[in-house]
């Protein structure tokens, strides 16, 4: 158990400025060059203390002093998440629990079916799905046989305009996809040589 913090200490006062500030313990004429805080509520308002007197103030302190159980471990769940509200992951916050669907009700254009749980369905497309790994990357880059590889580079040239992090302020998720469109277009280019 720690030790309680000396009465004299507990009233915190202001000096006019820096070079003013004195030592907060009483009788010390040293410069009070290191902050301690006034309590656990008031995290912001400082005692100052010269390094002796700051090290028995730090022996002395406990954050959690009175309080119970269930308030510590409040706070500590709380420290977990950097004092920040949490929510369930994948569900917006809570906002849409009651929606139907996955991930809350919410959409997102996802063009290139990078974010999908897999391959559309012929019936939803309206195309049958790529078997190969050149019709895979034929997809991937939103073409459809036949196409000559001067198709495939005008379209390839199109993305990398589109998807470049110079062009997107250095969008992670542009970056990825254009990884991704550049892996397309290497697969193809073997096909075509």
């Amino acid at each position: 158990m720690r030790r309680p913090v000396p009465a004299e200490i507990n009233a915190p006062f202001e000096r006019e400025t820096d070079a003013e500030r004195r030592c907060h313990a009483p009788d010390c004429a040293e410069d009070g060059v290191h902050r301690a805080p006034v309590a656990r509520d008031r995290l912001t308002e400082y005692y100052w203390f010269c390094r002796e007197h700051v090290r028995r103030y730090n022996l002395a302190w406990d954050f959690f002093a009175g309080m119970n159980e269930q308030e510590i471990e409040r706070q500590r769940r709380f420290d977990t998440v950097w004092q920040r509200p949490s929510w369930p992951f994948g569900r917006f916050g809570g906002r849409a629990a009651g929606r139907s669907g996955g991930g809350g009700g919410y959409r997102v254009h996802d063009s290139f079916g990078f974010f999908s749980e897999g391959p559309r369905s012929a019936d939803e497309t309206g195309a049958a799905r790529p078997r190969t790994a050149e019709q895979k990357a034929l997809a991937l880059l939103d073409l459809e046989e036949p196409v000559s590889f001067a198709d495939v580079k005008a379209r390839y040239k199109t993305l990398v305009k589109q998807l470049h992090p110079d062009a997107n302020g250095g969008d992670t998720e542009a970056e990825e996809r254009l990884k991704i469109v550049n892996q397309a277009y290497g697969a193809l280019k073997i096909s075509f040589a």
